[in-house]
């Protein structure tokens, strides 16, 4: 084989790196090693391990970013506390600390609760997504975001089931009853996903039946089949997908019933149907 000419060996560099991720630097080096055969080179690369790669140029600078965020006094080394967390989220992204915006950006950084970010999930969270490295990057990303939120079921679907995992207290399974109602105001109402229909409110029917007759937690299956719930109601607001044969919690076959007796949704036609 001849020799390579500086163009080749600088295209072979690239398409290393292309392949795994490593500096151009770390490229040359093991293409050299290997007389520049790239299959080679780039199997003795994954065979000495991951730890021959470090960090990224991206990591790097994101590393940086989350360490600028800490107060050394409050803060663990590698996690921002309630009044840091709350700084980034409010004073750099520009969120909304009231609405699902909030879970928007935990959801992204996978914050193991509401006011707490560490640094592995601010780290991964944001190289994922491509977002840049600077808190204006950052915070544009989250307003696009927040604009489909209520139009893309899977950004929604995926913030919701996260808000669970965010809001609960350490080492509780399950959520207040009053944060999830607090939490679902949040969710279901703009940027979020409206829980309305032409003829009712059912955020407003769903929190007044609560206060009504539930006194129990929250569970994360309870959490995830109100989503369910909620977007088969706002495609029929008659409730003919329910039925009493169906595997709903108890809950909201509850709901149902609360709802028929106020002449909401089918159940009101099928008690009359019983009483003649």
């Amino acid at each position: 084989m001849p020799p390579l000419s500086s163009a080749q060996q600088k295209a072979m560099v690239t398409q290393f790196v292309s392949l795994t991720g490593t500096t151009e630097r770390h490229a040359t080096r093991y293409l050299r090693s290997t007389g520049f055969k790239l299959n080679e080179a780039v199997d003795v690369y994954f065979a000495a391990g991951s730890e021959q790669q470090g960090p990224s140029a991206v990591e790097t600078k994101l590393d940086g970013l989350f360490s600028s965020l800490r107060d050394d006094q409050n803060d663990d080394k590698d996690r921002l506390e309630l009044e840091s967390t709350m700084a980034y989220l409010d004073g750099k992204l520009k969120v909304n600390l009231e609405n699902a915006e909030l879970f928007i950006a935990l959801e992204l950084v996978q914050a193991p609760s509401v006011g707490e970010i560490t640094r592995k999930g601010y780290v991964d969270g944001w190289k994922a997504v491509g977002a840049g490295a600077t808190h204006q990057e950052h915070a544009t990303h989250i307003q696009r975001l927040t604009s489909t939120l209520s139009t893309d079921q899977i950004l929604f679907k995926k913030v919701y089931r996260y808000t669970f995992v965010a809001g609960r207290e350490r080492d509780q399974k399950s959520l207040s009853l009053e944060t999830a109602i607090i939490y679902w105001g949040m969710l279901f109402s703009p940027p979020g996903m409206a829980w309305k229909t032409k003829n009712h409110d059912w955020l407003e029917l769903w929190q007044t039946f609560l206060g009504e007759k539930w006194t129990r937690s929250v569970n994360r299956d309870m959490w995830n089949m109100i989503l369910e719930f909620a977007l088969k109601t706002v495609a029929d607001e008659s409730l003919s997908f329910w039925s009493e044969d169906s595997a709903w919690p108890s809950v909201i076959d509850d709901f149902v019933e609360w709802c028929g007796q106020k002449g909401i949704g089918k159940s009101e036609s099928m008690d009359m149907d019983r009483d003649a």
